[in-house]
């Protein structure tokens, strides 16, 4: 069952687009927590098209943290996303790591107002989306979003960095 909403969701992500009077579009929907596929979950609970739903994933690389954002129905491309940020070597991010430096849950990771400001790549299958959904802060919350102006409050950057699964 699918809610609209709007800034007074209240996560660090709304209150980042607010303070940056970015437009976006607060979606809920009730989170089964026997699910493990969250981006996927999202794009069938709220009758989203998978391709415009983006899961955020924290990664490490070259001993680094970063962020890579990607379809929910495509997986990250690790040596793309290294390569995308000049680097040699990724890896997925400790779960607990990536709950401590952005403040959010795993499954309800924002790639917006995260406590640490981390290089943040968003694969550029994005680009031709006039909107994307990305998680709001909470499991059970997606915001739509222009993907520019993502890469605005996020200081990010366009990349290939998906790959099919």
């Amino acid at each position: 069952m699918a809610r609209r909403s709007d800034a007074s969701a209240g996560t660090p992500a709304t209150l980042a687009l607010a303070r940056a009077g970015v437009a976006f579009t607060a979606l809920g929907y009730e989170h089964d927590p026997r699910v493990a596929a969250y981006g996927l979950e999202a794009a069938d609970k709220l009758g989203l098209d998978p391709d415009r739903v983006f899961k955020t994933l924290l990664v490490t690389v070259d001993g680094s943290l970063a962020v890579g954002i990607v379809p929910v129905a495509m997986q990250l491309d690790l040596k793309a996303l290294a390569g995308a940020l000049g680097g040699k070597r990724a890896e997925m991010a400790d779960p607990a790591v990536a709950e401590r430096k952005t403040g959010y849950v795993v499954g309800g990771i924002s790639p917006i107002g995260q406590k640490t400001a981390l290089p943040t790549v968003l694969d550029e299958s994005a680009i031709i989306c006039e909107s994307i959904y990305v998680s709001g802060g909470r499991r059970g919350l997606d915001l739509e979003l222009a993907p520019d102006d993502l890469i605005a409050v996020t200081g990010g950057r366009y990349a290939p960095i998906a790959r099919a699964r």
